[in-house]
């Protein structure tokens, strides 16, 4: 059973799955958008909202490497999103990111969606 289970494992293996949630939030933060699967979308979307929420605090020491720990691989994705990203979110209360469903893959069928900022 999957009672109270929030996450999806997206058939991956855990050290996988993180290293594939945070590539594609790294691309989310300094591209502005993402096209993948809907699955995929929607735990990047937690994560991303996530590091916003965090970002929002402001630029401290503490904040800086809390989001260091979950994004290590890319130090241009922190300080834009430090820098550009979070300011601009200040007064909003959450919703960072919009999900636009696509339609199908022709390859496979998989559901597509395109993940971006909310502006």
């Amino acid at each position: 059973m999957k009672h109270q289970k929030s996450i999806k494992k997206l058939n991956l293996a855990a050290p996988h799955r993180r290293a594939l949630l945070r590539n594609q939030v790294i691309s989310l933060i300094l591209n502005g958008s993402l096209t993948t699967t809907k699955a995929r979308a929607k735990e990047v979307k937690r994560l991303a909202e996530k590091m916003v929420t965090l970002a929002r605090g402001g630029n401290t020491f503490n904040n800086r490497r809390r989001a260091k720990e979950l994004l290590p691989y890319k130090e241009e994705a922190l300080v834009k999103l430090f820098t550009e990203i979070a300011p601009q979110y200040v007064t909003r209360p959450g919703g960072y990111t919009r999900l636009y469903l696509l339609g199908r893959r022709m390859s496979d069928t998989a559901e597509m969606a395109r993940l971006e900022w909310v502006v």
